[in-house]
Protein backbone atom coordinates (compact mmCIF):
# COMPACT_ATOMS: atom_id res chain seq x y z
CA UNK A 1 0.00 0.00 0.00
CA UNK A 2 1.23 3.62 -0.87
CA UNK A 3 1.83 6.37 1.31
CA UNK A 4 -0.78 8.20 -0.54
CA UNK A 5 -3.47 5.31 -0.05
CA UNK A 6 -3.01 5.48 3.53
CA UNK A 7 -3.73 8.98 3.73
CA UNK A 8 -6.88 8.83 1.69
CA UNK A 9 -8.99 6.31 3.62
CA UNK A 10 -7.70 2.58 2.90
CA UNK A 11 -11.34 1.37 3.38
CA UNK A 12 -12.69 3.17 0.36
CA UNK A 13 -9.40 2.34 -2.32
CA UNK A 14 -10.38 -0.09 -5.22
CA UNK A 15 -6.99 0.49 -7.29
CA UNK A 16 -3.32 1.22 -5.73
CA UNK A 17 -0.63 1.34 -8.21
CA UNK A 18 2.71 1.32 -6.57
CA UNK A 19 5.94 1.44 -9.09
CA UNK A 20 4.45 0.61 -11.68
CA UNK A 21 7.71 0.80 -14.53
CA UNK A 22 6.90 -0.41 -18.36
CA UNK A 23 9.42 -1.38 -20.60
CA UNK A 24 8.95 -1.59 -24.49
CA UNK A 25 11.55 -3.62 -26.52
CA UNK A 26 12.31 -2.04 -29.81
CA UNK A 27 15.35 -2.60 -32.44
CA UNK A 28 17.05 0.60 -31.24
CA UNK A 29 17.23 -0.81 -27.75
CA UNK A 30 14.86 -0.80 -24.66
CA UNK A 31 12.85 2.07 -23.88
CA UNK A 32 11.41 3.29 -20.25
CA UNK A 33 7.52 3.59 -21.28
CA UNK A 34 6.20 3.88 -17.51
CA UNK A 35 8.51 4.77 -14.95
CA UNK A 36 7.55 4.22 -11.11
CA UNK A 37 4.30 5.41 -11.62
CA UNK A 38 2.28 5.16 -8.42
CA UNK A 39 -1.33 6.45 -7.93
CA UNK A 40 -5.09 5.01 -5.74
CA UNK A 41 -8.40 5.30 -7.12
CA UNK A 42 -11.23 5.56 -4.67
CA UNK A 43 -14.80 3.99 -5.06
CA UNK A 44 -17.28 6.59 -6.04
CA UNK A 45 -14.21 9.25 -7.15
CA UNK A 46 -13.06 9.89 -10.39
CA UNK A 47 -9.19 10.33 -10.99
CA UNK A 48 -7.79 12.03 -13.94
CA UNK A 49 -4.95 10.76 -15.68
CA UNK A 50 -3.47 14.00 -17.38
CA UNK A 51 -0.76 14.51 -19.37
CA UNK A 52 0.45 15.84 -23.23
CA UNK A 53 0.00 12.94 -25.82
CA UNK A 54 2.70 10.63 -25.56
CA UNK A 55 3.69 10.91 -22.22
CA UNK A 56 2.35 7.49 -20.63
CA UNK A 57 -1.48 7.75 -19.75
CA UNK A 58 -2.27 4.77 -21.84
CA UNK A 59 0.50 2.41 -21.51
CA UNK A 60 -0.31 2.74 -18.30
CA UNK A 61 -4.05 2.06 -18.50
CA UNK A 62 -2.97 -1.26 -20.66
CA UNK A 63 -0.35 -2.24 -17.90
CA UNK A 64 -3.39 -2.15 -15.71
CA UNK A 65 -6.12 -4.14 -17.55
CA UNK A 66 -3.39 -6.52 -19.00
CA UNK A 67 -3.01 -5.55 -22.39
CA UNK A 68 0.40 -4.49 -23.02
CA UNK A 69 1.92 -5.32 -26.44
CA UNK A 70 3.99 -8.35 -26.93
CA UNK A 71 7.18 -6.06 -26.94
CA UNK A 72 6.25 -4.25 -23.25
CA UNK A 73 6.41 -5.76 -20.40
CA UNK A 74 6.03 -4.73 -16.28
CA UNK A 75 9.47 -4.80 -14.99
CA UNK A 76 8.45 -3.31 -11.32
CA UNK A 77 5.84 -2.58 -8.85
CA UNK A 78 2.44 -3.81 -8.64
CA UNK A 79 -1.32 -2.93 -9.23
CA UNK A 80 -3.67 -4.34 -6.43
CA UNK A 81 -7.40 -4.42 -6.62
CA UNK A 82 -9.91 -4.41 -3.84
CA UNK A 83 -13.01 -5.75 -3.61
CA UNK A 84 -15.58 -5.67 -0.55
CA UNK A 85 -13.89 -7.47 2.65
CA UNK A 86 -11.14 -9.47 -0.14
CA UNK A 87 -7.71 -9.54 0.83
CA UNK A 88 -6.14 -6.95 -2.28
CA UNK A 89 -5.00 -9.17 -5.41
CA UNK A 90 -1.92 -7.93 -7.50
CA UNK A 91 -2.65 -8.17 -11.10
CA UNK A 92 1.19 -8.11 -11.71
CA UNK A 93 1.83 -11.83 -9.88
CA UNK A 94 -1.51 -12.85 -10.35
CA UNK A 95 -2.13 -16.05 -12.44
CA UNK A 96 -3.84 -15.66 -15.78
CA UNK A 97 -6.72 -17.46 -14.42
CA UNK A 98 -6.95 -14.89 -11.82
CA UNK A 99 -6.88 -12.27 -14.11
CA UNK A 100 -9.17 -13.38 -16.53
CA UNK A 101 -11.98 -13.77 -13.21
CA UNK A 102 -11.35 -10.46 -12.80
CA UNK A 103 -11.82 -9.08 -15.90
CA UNK A 104 -15.30 -6.96 -15.99
CA UNK A 105 -16.18 -8.53 -12.79
CA UNK A 106 -13.66 -5.81 -10.98
CA UNK A 107 -11.92 -4.32 -13.42
CA UNK A 108 -12.95 -3.34 -16.98
CA UNK A 109 -12.01 -0.41 -19.98
CA UNK A 110 -13.61 2.14 -22.03
CA UNK A 111 -11.51 2.21 -25.06
CA UNK A 112 -11.46 6.11 -27.25
CA UNK A 113 -12.17 4.26 -30.38
CA UNK A 114 -15.78 2.33 -29.91
CA UNK A 115 -15.89 1.18 -33.44
CA UNK A 116 -12.87 -1.19 -33.26
CA UNK A 117 -13.21 -2.00 -30.06
CA UNK A 118 -16.86 -3.73 -30.75
CA UNK A 119 -16.76 -7.23 -32.73
CA UNK A 120 -17.96 -6.20 -36.20
CA UNK A 121 -19.45 -8.96 -37.11
CA UNK A 122 -21.09 -9.90 -34.17
CA UNK A 123 -24.97 -8.18 -33.14
CA UNK A 124 -24.69 -5.74 -29.98
CA UNK A 125 -27.05 -7.50 -28.13
CA UNK A 126 -24.74 -10.82 -28.42
CA UNK A 127 -21.71 -8.77 -27.41
CA UNK A 128 -23.68 -7.30 -24.20
CA UNK A 129 -24.91 -10.44 -23.13
CA UNK A 130 -21.66 -12.47 -23.19
CA UNK A 131 -20.14 -11.17 -19.89
CA UNK A 132 -23.57 -12.34 -18.28
CA UNK A 133 -23.06 -16.05 -20.12
CA UNK A 134 -19.56 -16.49 -18.94
CA UNK A 135 -19.37 -14.80 -15.45
CA UNK A 136 -22.72 -15.82 -15.13
CA UNK A 137 -23.63 -18.46 -16.32
CA UNK A 138 -26.67 -17.04 -17.44
CA UNK A 139 -29.25 -19.09 -20.21
CA UNK A 140 -29.12 -17.31 -23.38
CA UNK A 141 -32.64 -16.01 -22.44
CA UNK A 142 -31.67 -14.52 -19.57
CA UNK A 143 -28.72 -12.67 -20.50
CA UNK A 144 -30.51 -11.33 -23.58
CA UNK A 145 -33.10 -9.48 -21.30
CA UNK A 146 -30.19 -8.11 -19.48
CA UNK A 147 -28.63 -7.17 -22.84
CA UNK A 148 -31.37 -4.89 -23.56
CA UNK A 149 -31.78 -3.39 -19.77
CA UNK A 150 -28.41 -2.31 -20.53
CA UNK A 151 -28.89 -0.90 -23.32
CA UNK A 152 -31.60 0.99 -21.91
CA UNK A 153 -29.83 1.90 -19.02
CA UNK A 154 -27.55 3.67 -20.92
CA UNK A 155 -29.75 5.98 -23.27
CA UNK A 156 -30.03 3.58 -26.31
CA UNK A 157 -33.85 4.28 -27.89
CA UNK A 158 -35.53 1.83 -28.49
CA UNK A 159 -33.50 -1.55 -27.43
CA UNK A 160 -35.81 -4.22 -28.07
CA UNK A 161 -35.61 -3.28 -31.24
CA UNK A 162 -32.29 -2.57 -31.91
CA UNK A 163 -30.46 -5.81 -29.95
CA UNK A 164 -29.68 -7.51 -33.40
CA UNK A 165 -27.87 -4.53 -34.83
CA UNK A 166 -24.18 -4.36 -35.46
CA UNK A 167 -21.86 -1.76 -34.33
CA UNK A 168 -21.76 0.11 -37.46
CA UNK A 169 -25.63 0.60 -37.74
CA UNK A 170 -24.96 2.60 -34.41
CA UNK A 171 -24.25 6.70 -34.52
CA UNK A 172 -20.48 7.35 -33.29
CA UNK A 173 -22.73 8.33 -29.61
CA UNK A 174 -24.52 5.46 -29.20
CA UNK A 175 -21.76 3.15 -30.00
CA UNK A 176 -19.58 4.80 -27.14
CA UNK A 177 -22.79 4.25 -24.87
CA UNK A 178 -22.47 0.54 -25.91
CA UNK A 179 -19.28 0.21 -24.94
CA UNK A 180 -19.30 1.73 -21.85
CA UNK A 181 -22.48 -0.86 -21.62
CA UNK A 182 -20.59 -3.97 -21.94
CA UNK A 183 -17.66 -2.20 -19.65
CA UNK A 184 -20.29 -1.97 -16.73
CA UNK A 185 -22.31 -5.05 -17.07
CA UNK A 186 -20.92 -6.62 -13.74
CA UNK A 187 -20.43 -3.56 -11.82
CA UNK A 188 -16.81 -4.01 -11.84
CA UNK A 189 -14.91 -2.28 -8.99
CA UNK A 190 -12.73 -0.10 -11.25
CA UNK A 191 -13.38 1.38 -14.66
CA UNK A 192 -10.71 2.71 -16.94
CA UNK A 193 -11.49 5.45 -19.18
CA UNK A 194 -9.14 6.42 -21.79
CA UNK A 195 -10.16 9.29 -23.95
CA UNK A 196 -13.74 8.42 -23.79
CA UNK A 197 -15.12 11.26 -26.09
CA UNK A 198 -12.51 11.51 -28.50
CA UNK A 199 -14.02 12.54 -32.09
CA UNK A 200 -17.63 13.25 -30.46
CA UNK A 201 -18.73 16.26 -30.55
CA UNK A 202 -19.28 18.97 -27.70
CA UNK A 203 -22.80 18.04 -26.85
CA UNK A 204 -22.34 14.24 -26.91
CA UNK A 205 -19.12 14.25 -25.11
CA UNK A 206 -20.86 15.85 -22.17
CA UNK A 207 -24.27 13.60 -22.47
CA UNK A 208 -21.26 10.47 -21.70
CA UNK A 209 -19.36 12.33 -19.37
CA UNK A 210 -23.38 12.60 -17.42
CA UNK A 211 -23.71 8.61 -17.89
CA UNK A 212 -20.02 7.94 -16.68
CA UNK A 213 -20.50 9.84 -13.59
CA UNK A 214 -24.06 8.47 -13.01
CA UNK A 215 -23.25 5.05 -13.32
CA UNK A 216 -19.87 6.19 -11.10
CA UNK A 217 -22.89 7.09 -8.19
CA UNK A 218 -24.95 4.16 -8.65
CA UNK A 219 -22.17 1.11 -8.87
CA UNK A 220 -19.96 3.21 -6.23
CA UNK A 221 -16.79 2.49 -8.77
CA UNK A 222 -13.78 4.15 -9.20
CA UNK A 223 -12.82 6.12 -12.81
CA UNK A 224 -9.71 6.46 -13.87
CA UNK A 225 -10.11 8.91 -16.60
CA UNK A 226 -7.50 9.27 -18.98
CA UNK A 227 -7.09 12.52 -20.89
CA UNK A 228 -5.47 15.13 -22.31
CA UNK A 229 -8.21 17.66 -21.89
CA UNK A 230 -7.89 20.48 -19.00
CA UNK A 231 -11.38 21.51 -18.79
CA UNK A 232 -12.85 17.74 -18.80
CA UNK A 233 -10.60 16.87 -15.75
CA UNK A 234 -11.97 20.34 -13.89
CA UNK A 235 -15.60 19.11 -14.01
CA UNK A 236 -15.28 16.02 -14.18
CA UNK A 237 -12.33 14.46 -11.43
CA UNK A 238 -11.94 14.55 -8.08
CA UNK A 239 -8.46 13.90 -7.87
CA UNK A 240 -5.53 14.33 -10.19
CA UNK A 241 -2.22 12.54 -11.37
CA UNK A 242 -0.30 14.62 -13.32
CA UNK A 243 2.43 12.71 -16.10
CA UNK A 244 5.10 13.48 -17.87
CA UNK A 245 7.94 11.59 -19.81
CA UNK A 246 6.20 8.22 -18.37
CA UNK A 247 6.61 9.72 -14.57
CA UNK A 248 4.42 11.31 -12.31
CA UNK A 249 4.98 14.79 -11.36
CA UNK A 250 2.17 15.81 -9.10
CA UNK A 251 -0.78 14.77 -7.56
CA UNK A 252 -3.68 16.14 -5.57
CA UNK A 253 -7.29 17.40 -5.35
CA UNK A 254 -7.97 18.88 -8.47
CA UNK A 255 -9.52 22.22 -7.20
CA UNK A 256 -6.27 22.79 -5.49
CA UNK A 257 -3.91 21.42 -7.83
CA UNK A 258 -5.40 24.16 -10.54
CA UNK A 259 -5.56 26.58 -8.31
CA UNK A 260 -1.57 26.21 -6.92
CA UNK A 261 0.02 23.90 -8.90
CA UNK A 262 2.95 22.64 -6.87
CA UNK A 263 5.24 21.54 -10.74
CA UNK A 264 6.11 23.46 -13.04
CA UNK A 265 4.85 21.60 -16.14
CA UNK A 266 1.62 21.49 -13.96
CA UNK A 267 1.90 25.32 -14.55
CA UNK A 268 2.88 25.21 -17.70
CA UNK A 269 -0.35 23.24 -19.05
CA UNK A 270 -2.83 25.85 -16.93
CA UNK A 271 -1.22 28.88 -18.47
CA UNK A 272 -1.33 27.40 -22.13
CA UNK A 273 -5.16 27.94 -21.48
CA UNK A 274 -6.55 31.15 -23.18
CA UNK A 275 -8.82 32.10 -20.58
CA UNK A 276 -7.64 35.82 -19.72
CA UNK A 277 -6.48 36.35 -23.66
CA UNK A 278 -7.14 39.03 -25.68
CA UNK A 279 -7.18 39.60 -29.32
CA UNK A 280 -3.84 40.01 -30.78
CA UNK A 281 -2.09 38.53 -27.89
CA UNK A 282 0.21 35.81 -27.92
CA UNK A 283 -0.89 32.77 -26.68
CA UNK A 284 1.51 31.32 -24.01
CA UNK A 285 2.87 27.69 -24.31
CA UNK A 286 5.42 25.51 -22.93
CA UNK A 287 8.59 25.98 -24.57
CA UNK A 288 10.86 22.52 -26.50
CA UNK A 289 9.56 19.21 -26.51
CA UNK A 290 8.93 16.15 -23.93
CA UNK A 291 12.43 13.75 -24.10
CA UNK A 292 13.26 11.19 -26.54
CA UNK A 293 12.37 8.45 -24.75
CA UNK A 294 15.96 6.71 -25.93
CA UNK A 295 17.63 9.60 -24.04
CA UNK A 296 15.71 10.66 -20.46
CA UNK A 297 17.84 12.39 -18.78
CA UNK A 298 19.54 11.15 -15.37
CA UNK A 299 18.34 14.18 -13.27
CA UNK A 300 14.66 15.79 -13.71
CA UNK A 301 12.65 14.87 -16.75
CA UNK A 302 11.21 18.25 -17.08
CA UNK A 303 14.64 20.12 -16.90
CA UNK A 304 14.89 21.09 -20.92
CA UNK A 305 11.40 23.06 -20.17
CA UNK A 306 11.83 23.95 -16.89
CA UNK A 307 12.22 28.36 -16.00
CA UNK A 308 13.53 26.78 -12.60
CA UNK A 309 16.03 24.50 -13.22
CA UNK A 310 19.38 24.50 -11.49
CA UNK A 311 22.29 22.10 -11.16
CA UNK A 312 20.58 19.91 -8.55
CA UNK A 313 17.59 19.23 -11.17
CA UNK A 314 20.28 18.53 -13.77
CA UNK A 315 21.99 16.13 -11.04
CA UNK A 316 19.17 14.34 -9.26
CA UNK A 317 15.87 13.36 -10.13
CA UNK A 318 13.02 14.29 -7.52
CA UNK A 319 10.79 12.27 -5.74
CA UNK A 320 7.20 12.55 -5.94
CA UNK A 321 6.90 13.58 -2.04
CA UNK A 322 4.46 15.05 -0.07
CA UNK A 323 4.41 18.86 0.18
CA UNK A 324 0.98 20.01 2.04
CA UNK A 325 -1.85 18.04 3.23
CA UNK A 326 -2.88 15.45 0.03
CA UNK A 327 -0.79 16.84 -2.46
CA UNK A 328 2.49 15.44 -3.96
CA UNK A 329 5.11 17.13 -6.49
CA UNK A 330 8.39 15.85 -8.24
CA UNK A 331 9.80 18.72 -7.96
CA UNK A 332 13.36 20.44 -5.90
CA UNK A 333 11.35 23.47 -5.71
CA UNK A 334 7.84 22.96 -5.47
CA UNK A 335 7.24 25.63 -3.15
CA UNK A 336 8.50 27.92 -5.86
CA UNK A 337 6.41 27.50 -8.60
CA UNK A 338 3.94 29.70 -7.85
CA UNK A 339 6.21 32.86 -8.64
CA UNK A 340 7.24 31.15 -12.05
CA UNK A 341 5.91 33.97 -14.89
Amino acid sequence: MTPESEAIDTGRTALDVSGLTVDLRTPSGVLRAVDNVSFTARRGETLALLGESGCGKSMTAQAIVGLLEPIADITDGSIEITSGDRDPVDLVTASGRTRRALASTELAIVFQDALTALNPVYPVGKQLAEPFRIHRKMSAKKARQEAISLMRRVGIPEPEARIDSYPHQFSGGMRQRLLIAMAVALSPSVLLADEPTTALDVTVQAQIMTLLRDLRAERDMAVVLITHDLALVAEEADRVAIMYAGNVVETGLVEEVFANPKHPYTKGLLDSVPVHAARGEDLKSIGGTPPDLHSIPSGCVYQARCPLVQDICRQTRPALETVAAGRKSACHFAEEVSDVR
